[in-house]
């Protein structure tokens, strides 16, 4: 029986970034390269199929510093921690391998920077994500969290001539221009980067999902339901009025969502492995006749110098 027809635009870039790279070929590195056990605190990236596929290995996932066991090489995530997380760690003596994405990195200091300055620092992003966590628990003084438009409207800083923000690296960057705007808006002194500290990856795989929404019917984006940047995906391009659905696994996708439609758009988020693309196309392909084309917006050539594994040497 011949099956029907679909067109499937492929995004590019799409898939793992270079933090999150780095941080998987740090773990990687770090079970291979001594007879400890390895723990890492907090998901490395957020992302299943990477952390079961570690665990299977022999890594451990824990969620605090205290679960980690005297002597055990302890890994902190591409999110970064707060300097109680490292004082924790630095108190019980263990080795730590410090994973966090340069690029967050950046983050940190840029917070710490206007803070020593005297500013009261705004941080947009989602609280709880483990990304916030580790930026306000490296800032002195205060510190505020906005997430949305509503909570720039409502902010109170006690000194409103002396603020800065900062964002997470993971945002919608249209919605994150909004909430720049009515702080600006609101606070006429307030300086920040604007988007720049949202990450380059961010910004290309948002821009690849315009590209497609422009012409596939529905989107499909391979991502983890804790990825920020995969649910930023899903989000855009529902905004710009396309259905889409973000699968964990290939196996959640069903075969209705292609009900009509000859084209679809397929990205994965920052976080999410090219093999769950493919067990996507290969799910796709069971059910239509694939023709599958490449639609390129940007060449990602950024790379970072390898984690410091000198832990390793400590015993």
């Amino acid at each position: 029986m011949t099956k029907p027809p679909l067109t499937v635009l492929l995004a590019a870039p799409r898939g793992f970034c270079a933090g999150v790279e780095r941080a998987i070929d740090a773990v990687e590195a770090a079970r291979a390269g001594t007879d400890r056990p390895v723990y890492v605190r907090h998901e490395i990236v957020h992302n299943g199929r990477v952390v079961s596929e570690l665990a299977a290995k022999g890594v451990v996932f824990v969620d605090e510093v205290a679960e980690i066991p005297d002597g055990a090489v302890t890994i902190f995530s591409a999110h970064g921690v707060s300097r109680a997380v490292e004082r924790q760690a630095s108190e019980r003596g263990l080795d730590v391998v410090d994973a966090t994405c340069p690029l967050v990195r950046r983050v940190h200091l840029e917070g710490r920077r206007h803070a020593a300055e005297g500013r009261a620092l705004v941080v947009i992003g989602h609280v709880g994500h483990a990304e916030v966590e580790g930026i306000l628990g490296r800032i002195d003084g205060s510190v505020h969290v906005v997430g949305s438009i509503e909570e720039a409207a409502a902010l109170a800083p006690a000194d409103p001539e002396r603020l800065a923000y900062v964002t997470q690296t993971t945002l919608s960057v249209d919605d994150t221009r909004e909430i720049i705007a009515v702080l600006k808006q609101r606070f006429p002194s307030i300086v920040g980067p604007d988007v720049k500290t949202i990450c380059y990856a961010t910004q290309n795989r948002q821009a690849a999902v315009r590209a497609l929404s422009s012409r596939a019917e529905r989107i499909v984006v391979c991502g983890a339901p804790n990825s920020s940047n995969a649910t930023r995906l899903k989000e855009l391009a529902t905004l710009l009025g396309r259905p889409a659905r973000m699968i964990a696994e290939a196996r959640e996708l069903e075969e209705s969502f292609l009900d009509g439609v000859g084209t679809i758009g397929l990205t994965a988020g920052a976080s999410a492995p090219e093999v769950l693309v493919r067990e996507t196309l290969a799910r796709l392909s069971a059910w239509r006749d694939l023709a599958v084309e490449e639609v390129t917006t940007a060449i990602e050539t950024t790379r970072f110098a390898p984690v410091d594994l000198g832990a390793l040497a400590r015993r």
